[in-house]
């Protein structure tokens, strides 16, 4: 289905030419009338490192994936891949390939399981030269789709038949069966369940670049985990106070730098992002950084100590993050903590609503963000089946609204 282009779109300044958005497929189209379920609801979603397969998790607790096909067949693809000179991003969900195979993690509230999702060829037996319409001694031709009522069947499973009979002249040679490969079948496994390690909701998890192991991240704790461990895993974030009421901020979200295995960072509800290295210590309650908007003199009000940040994404290189509060997007440079090199108005018109928002808790409401594979676009969610896209090039005006309807 396709839909319209951008309802807003300011060109760049020196800066790549824009894209012309449109949706070219939507999945599960419902038809007119049809209500939304909550279980349909989708509630992950996520490509793979070279883009070919997408998997979207939902409320119902099913994860679907989609697999491209356009550039399936074109010769020297996954060459090309393996010659691309920079370093790979591992996604959150999806894990390292091994053997042709895919790999994922998924996660409801408590429960993180692993898959294997691998190509199973369907097998067939065929090339034989006897008639398969006809019996013969030792049980049916397979494939054979005759009725078994006239048989007469004798000692050692064998049964004879009055309407068989060799061809005059017999058989000139005899060819065995064989068996081939018809089509392939996409089967899911879970290999893996990593459960009982968190006491509150599991916000979000993410692979780590070294291939061995992931975390995981509730409101109070983040844990490691070894892909090949499934019955232990070692907290390295907690932030749980000895007396519950002393409770002033939780962890929203967790990602593993895309390069450096010792590094992740992680955003609170107070508006920081803390980005921590596990070399310096076990358990990991200081920060090596500390990422926080300084605010103008004058400016700070109510709402500031409530600016939770919801997501937070490492750019393909490592070197930018992104993060999304309920105003704003902001690309930080891990490089300067000094406050954010780039924000995005998102919401700027509900600005003079925050407090009808904060009355009916609208303003905690969770939006996610992503960037571009090139690094040049950052979008996120917004209200009323509307998504924003903006240029963080320099220089680049870019800001564009769709509606995914």
């Amino acid at each position: 289905m396709n839909n319209g282009g951008a309802e807003e779109e300011v060109a760049p300044v020196g800066g790549p030419q824009p894209l012309e958005w449109k949706f070219s497929q939507v999945f599960g189209e419902r038809t007119a009338g049809e209500e939304i379920q909550e279980v349909d609801i989708i509630s992950a979603i996520d490509f793979n490192r070279t883009g070919d397969h997408l998997a979207t998790g939902d409320r119902g607790g099913r994860v679907v994936l989609f697999e491209r096909t356009d550039t399936r067949d074109h010769a020297g693809h996954r060459r090309d891949l393996e010659k691309m000179d920079y370093l790979i991003n591992r996604h959150p969900m999806w894990c390292q390939s091994a053997n042709g195979n895919l790999s994922l993690l998924s996660t409801n509230d408590k429960t993180i399981k692993f898959w294997k999702v691998q190509e199973k060829k369907v097998k067939k037996v065929c090339n034989m030269n006897v008639d398969s319409t006809k019996a013969r001694g030792n049980g049916p031709i397979v494939g054979s789709s005759i009725s078994t009522s006239s048989k007469q069947y004798i000692a050692n499973g064998g049964c004879t038949s009055n309407n068989f009979s060799f061809p005059t002249g017999g058989f000139p040679s005899l060819r065995l069966p064989v068996v081939t490969s018809h089509e392939t079948n996409l089967m899911a496994k879970c290999r893996r369940i990593y459960g009982h390690a968190h006491d509150y909701h599991i916000n979000s998890i993410s692979n780590n670049s070294d291939g061995e192991t992931f975390i995981s991240a509730d409101d109070l704790r983040i844990n490691l985990w070894n892909l090949e461990i499934s019955s232990q895993s070692f907290n390295i974030v907690d932030v749980k106070p000895a007396n519950m009421e002393d409770l002033t901020e939780v962890i929203t979200s967790a990602e593993f730098h895309p390069t450096h295995c010792n590094m992740l960072a992680y955003s609170s509800s107070k508006g920081s992002i803390r980005l921590i290295d596990m070399r310096q210590s076990a358990l990991c309650d200081r920060h090596s950084k500390l990422f926080v908007e300084q605010e103008a003199p004058g400016s700070r009000s109510f709402f500031t100590d409530i600016g939770s940040i919801s997501d937070v994404k490492f750019s393909k290189d490592g070197r930018h993050m992104l993060s999304r509060d309920y105003l704003t997007l902001k690309l930080w440079d891990i490089n300067m903590d000094a406050g954010s090199v780039k924000t995005f108005q998102v919401h700027e018109y509900l600005r003079p609503k925050l407090c009808d928002l904060y009355e009916n808790d609208s303003i905690f409401d969770k939006f996610e963000c992503c960037l571009s594979g090139d690094g040049l676009r950052v979008a996120t969610g917004s209200y009323s089946n509307l998504f924003r896209v903006f240029g963080c090039s320099e220089g680049s005006k870019e800001a564009t609204t769709l509606e995914a309807s």
